[in-house]
């Protein structure tokens, strides 16, 4: 089995995160457009296809027309042109050999009627046969060899000269325009065409073919007639680039956009608007209520509808199991009050019976263990009832308070005799049940150890804030907790492992400084009051 590298892994994994982030309706629209871009490229491709087809078909039909008019002209000039050349050598050999001039008459006298016109010269430029006309004498002296002389005349025609083989006779012709584009009209060629006889940057034109507008398309062919460098170029126009060839090659592309946009214009309405529609319903539930009918069945798809009655009939299932949630709620809390005040109850019932049998006690001592016995419960009682008092907003006991009221009831309930002063400094602290009775027992088994060692004992107790944030300070320093005999007795005996016991329950130990009667301990709060 191959691994995959962790690279490759986390390359996979960020290839559809990307997506993901868009929009659904974004989404939606690059799905459908990559769908059906293909199709719009074949329907541009095939509609080109067609047009270059269209224009192979003109070009082929040019090239054939071009053919049989060149070959018509060829024929037809150089026929004429060998007859010329005949009676030139006849006359060269014999000028007075008249059957010579005839004949060439005779080949000359079908295109005579169209304009066609010849002529034969001697050495000396007299005229020995045909008829003259403007540059004949030129053109016929212009020839060289064998070779035959062609110059065009501009809007006119064409001449044509030939030399005899010892130079001394030359005869030319000129053919005329119109029968020049006679000869090269096709048989069977019914596109509008243009022609034109071209030689070395002349041109003779024999048909005209007028640009119709700017974006015009021709297609061009040229073929050599084989005579005096001549050749015949010809012209067609090529499927015109029109309105309606435009429209059919946009058209697959305005399809393209119209059916991506039309698919994602549809399932917005339909899809994606309703959902978000229905999400803002969710979002904005509040327990108790339920969302409008009307605004559920104006969703306009069935699945969402019922989609829209199953959330309506999900807020109706939360709603009468909050109800039944809030009714038991209301029988706890009613239940926990019962509970609370039995507990208080039992305390006093306890305060008062250790009350009364402390009044019968035989013996000093007997009655200062009563009294002992008392304050603590009292500490709890005190620690109780705070702890109630606060417990409907839960925002946990506060210490100044509780502490205020512990002292009250330990000045209350000491013996005679006893000249006990506490001063109280502390910041409005809100501590834990758990941490509140560590508290009270602690504070109340020190000044029960400052008692026992100086009935007349002065303490301080304070609560500051600590090193911590979520910390605090309790300190009680008063003069008889200085180093002494009587202090040491009084740990060893009975106070030292109630106060550890007390410090380990509060998660933090309990530093005492001897030279100035100080005991502290870090203590857990939640907050300030």
């Amino acid at each position: 089995m191959v691994t995959k590298a962790p690279e490759e892994s986390r390359d996979g994994a960020m290839a559809p995160t990307f997506m993901m982030r868009w929009p659904t309706g974004a989404k939606l629209l690059v799905i459908i457009s990559i769908a059906l871009l293909p199709l719009a490229i074949i329907a541009v491709f095939a509609t080109l296809r067609i047009t270059q087809i269209a224009d192979a078909e003109a070009r082929a039909s040019l090239r054939v027309a071009s053919a049989e008019s060149s070959r018509a002209i060829a024929i037809e000039l150089i026929g004429d042109m060998t007859a010329l050349r005949v009676a030139v050598d006849a006359l060269e050999a014999d000028p007075l050999d008249t059957p010579s001039c005839a004949r060439v008459q005779g080949v000359f006298a079908q295109q005579a009627f169209n304009g066609a016109r010849f002529a034969v010269f001697d050495a000396r430029g007299r005229l020995l046969c045909g008829s003259g006309f403007p540059q004949a004498l030129e053109v016929a002296r212009a020839a060289r060899d064998s070779a035959v002389a062609a110059r065009i005349v501009a809007g006119s025609g064409l001449l044509l000269g030939v030399v005899g083989r010892t130079g001394r006779v030359a005869a030319s012709a000129f053919f005329p325009k119109d029968f020049i584009a006679d000869l090269s009209r096709p048989s069977g060629f019914t596109p509008a065409y243009a022609a034109k006889l071209t030689r070395q940057g002349e041109e003779l034109i024999l048909e005209p073919l007028p640009r119709e507008n700017a974006f015009e398309r021709r297609e061009s062919n040229v073929t050599d007639l084989g005579i005096g460098e001549l050749g015949l170029a010809m012209q067609v126009r090529s499927a015109p680039i029109t309105s309606p060839l435009v429209i059919a090659l946009l058209l697959p592309l305005v399809m393209w956009a119209a059916a991506a946009g039309i698919a994602w214009f549809v399932v917005d309405r339909l899809l994606i608007r309703p959902l978000r529609q229905l999400r803002a319903h969710v979002a904005a539930f509040t327990p108790g209520e339920e969302p409008d009918p009307a605004a559920i069945r104006a969703l306009p798809a069935q699945e969402l509808r019922e989609l829209g009655d199953t959330f309506r009939a999900l807020t109706r299932t939360v709603a009468i199991h909050e109800a039944g949630l809030a009714e038991g709620l209301v029988r706890q809390t009613k239940l926990t009050r019962e509970v609370h005040h039995r507990v208080k109850n039992n305390l006093q019932v306890i305060s008062s019976l250790i009350n009364f049998h402390a009044r019968g006690a035989r013996s000093p001592e007997a009655a200062q263990a009563y009294a002992s016995i008392q304050r603590r419960v009292d500490a709890l009682a005190v620690v109780h009832r705070n702890h109630y008092a606060e417990m409907e907003e839960n925002r946990g006991l506060g210490l100044r308070p509780m502490l205020g009221e512990l002292a009250s009831n330990i000045r209350a309930t000491a013996a005679e005799g006893i000249q006990l002063r506490i001063q109280l400094d502390t910041d409005p602290y809100l501590v834990s049940q758990d941490v509140a009775v560590a508290v009270a027992f602690l504070v109340t088994e020190l000044i029960e150890l400052a008692v026992t060692c100086d009935p007349a004992a002065h303490l301080r107790v304070s609560v500051k804030e600590g090193a911590e944030a979520d910390r605090a300070t309790l300190r009680v320093s008063s003069p008889a907790l200085i180093d002494s005999p009587a202090l040491r007795e009084g740990l060893a005996t009975r106070f030292g492992r109630v106060t550890e016991g007390l410090s380990r329950q509060l998660r933090a130990p309990l530093h005492h400084d001897p030279l100035t009667g100080a005991y502290e301990i870090s203590i857990a709060v939640l907050g300030r009051d």
